[in-house]
């Protein structure tokens, strides 16, 4: 049990369904499907929907999406939601004119959004309501109004420069040019159009007719190659889960192109060590669990791209020889040098979704449009905001994740779920880029290892090791710092938090689901 004398949140308790993510008005409008007898889908649905009016930073209709799914007596399923780039795109010209990287706030980063054709196909084959009820929440708070938060009001005035660059976007989020401070109210009335569209004719919607054809016009305007085939023959896609066990459990996640992959390597070589024995908020714990993720970072840049267009070797990636051969160059005393580092863009902003309903089904559920606003660019008709997810790309000739038409970039945004034998154990997710694996594993094993709460494990202080960078949040000890750089690692304090979680525990034996939902953004766990 917590300090009650210390700042922190109490564990969400709930006996009949949990939802938890990073905004309460999408919360509840999410635990509104439960109680009125929705599922798990049903609910998550309805919160993506939410998220993608009011947290407009973080996530929208112009994303992708990637799932997990859990129903008792049957196996996790993945859905891939992720889009690709256009048929036509010039790679030779984003070589010439893109000083060696893909601009964030051009077309070029533009990849098809994938969401709203993921969440069609989650209701379809898995949910037992429709857009036309599930989207009525959505398109209330668009049309009518919505409150901002705290965090989204600070992430919204860091973004004032991209979102007064185009007068589309001022339009709809700048209004007089200043960014809302918490508290205020905002509306986009032509995204609650769109919605309604979406809610009438489904994913068709926003891949043909006057959606698509406001989209791809507006990105041709500006120099992108988008057809309206790019969207018209977009569809998500069931894939294999992958896995690894950890002590005695097994934690899953989404195939490449997605790094869920470099997560399970973490868990596969950390569970080779022995970690309970050592301080949890201690330096000899940051530096092992700091050099597995530099590791496994490392061979996520030299080896991850979309599998439609070369075979990765994930068998081998994960198999028990290969990581005890990877964990080998650990050394307890001082930092790994040999690693080489390859350039990728930033990029930290994605909401994470998770629900747990009364018949046992558990989703585990991500949404992104990459960037802080994504790509800063606004559909004019539609009022879509498009994400940049295109900047995940490299344009290195011969690497695996290569521009090239209809590919899919390598995705951060990575859903995770925990079983025990056939029972889902605990649904949650990290958010905040490169970030994620990491992240999840420091979750899992404060969990595991540690025995904390699903809100203690989400409360404690973070580090993020990858190639040369260490960041650490501003709550860990001055002494841990000194030990780490003691072991060779340069630290800094992080700008930002380290990503946010949220998460359900299933406690079968008693019969309860646990969440925990993380105060770095302006979330809610809440149970019934």
């Amino acid at each position: 049990m917590r300090d009650f004398q210390i700042p922190g949140r109490s564990v969400a308790i709930g006996t009949s369904g949990m939802v938890a993510t990073s905004n309460p008005q999408a919360a509840m409008a999410g635990l509104d499907i439960l109680r009125s007898g929705g599922n798990a889908v049903d609910a998550a649905v309805a919160i993506a929907g939410m998220l993608a009016v009011v947290e407009p930073t973080q996530t929208g209709i112009g994303g992708d999406c990637f799932a997990l799914l859990k129903r008792p007596g049957h196996s996790p399923i993945a859905l891939d939601g992720s889009g690709w780039a256009p048929q036509h795109v010039n790679v030779e010209e984003a070589r010439r004119s893109s000083l060696g990287a893909i601009p964030p706030s051009s077309p070029l980063a533009v990849t098809v959004p994938g969401a709203v054709g993921a969440w069609e196909r989650l209701l379809v084959d898995y949910g037992t309501r429709s857009f036309a009820e599930l989207l009525v929440p959505a398109i209330e708070a668009a049309e009518s109004g919505y409150v901002v938060t705290e965090r989204l009001a600070r992430d919204w005035a860091r973004q004032t420069a991209k979102m007064t660059a185009t007068p589309e976007a001022t339009e709809l989020f700048m209004g007089n040019g200043i960014a809302p401070q918490a508290g205020d109210r905002r509306s986009n009335r032509k995204l609650g159009c769109t919605l309604r569209t979406i809610a009438r004719r489904g994913a068709e919607g926003f891949y043909s007719g006057s959606v698509a054809e406001d989209i791809v016009a507006f990105l041709r305007r500006l120099g992108g190659t988008h057809t309206l085939d790019d969207f018209a023959e977009f569809s998500p896609t069931y894939v294999d889960p992958i896995s690894v066990e950890y002590r005695g459990y097994r934690l899953w996640e989404c195939p490449p192109g997605g790094q869920g992959v470099v997560a399970l390597q973490i868990a596969g070589m950390l569970d080779q060590f022995d970690i309970s024995t050592l301080d949890p908020l201690g330096g000899e714990r940051f530096h092992l669990q700091a050099e597995l993720s530099r590791l496994a970072y490392a061979e996520r840049d030299s080896f991850i791209g979309d599998p439609a267009f070369g075979r990765i070797d994930v068998e081998t990636m994960l198999s028990t020889a290969y990581l005890t051969r990877l964990a080998g160059a650990f050394d307890s005393n001082t930092r790994i040098t040999h690693l080489i580092p390859l350039p990728v863009p930033e990029h930290r902003d994605t909401v994470y979704i998770t629900v747990a309903d009364k018949d046992g089904m558990v989703v585990s559920f991500i949404n992104s449009i990459f960037d802080d606003f994504g790509s800063g660019l606004v559909a004019p008709q539609s009022g879509v905001l498009l994400h940049n997810r295109g900047c995940g790309f490299v344009l290195d000739y011969g690497h695996p994740n290569v521009l090239e038409g209809r590919k899919r970039p390598m995705h951060t945004i990575i859903p995770a779920l925990l079983t025990k034998g056939d029972d889902a154990v605990m649904s949650f997710g990290v958010t905040g880029g490169h970030f994620q694996p990491t992240g999840q594993i420091q979750i899992l094993s404060n969990i595991i290892d540690y025995g904390m709460s699903v809100q203690q494990a989400i409360e404690f202080p973070r580090m993020f090791a990858r190639g040369d960078s260490f960041e650490v949040e501003r709550t860990v000890p001055e002494t841990v710092r000194n030990d780490l750089e003691r072991r060779g690692h340069k630290v800094s304090s992080a700008e930002n938090p380290l990503g946010t979680c949220h998460a359900i525990y299933v406690d079968r034996a008693r019969g309860v689901f646990l969440g925990g939902s993380d105060g770095r953004r302006d979330g809610l766990a809440i149970g019934y």
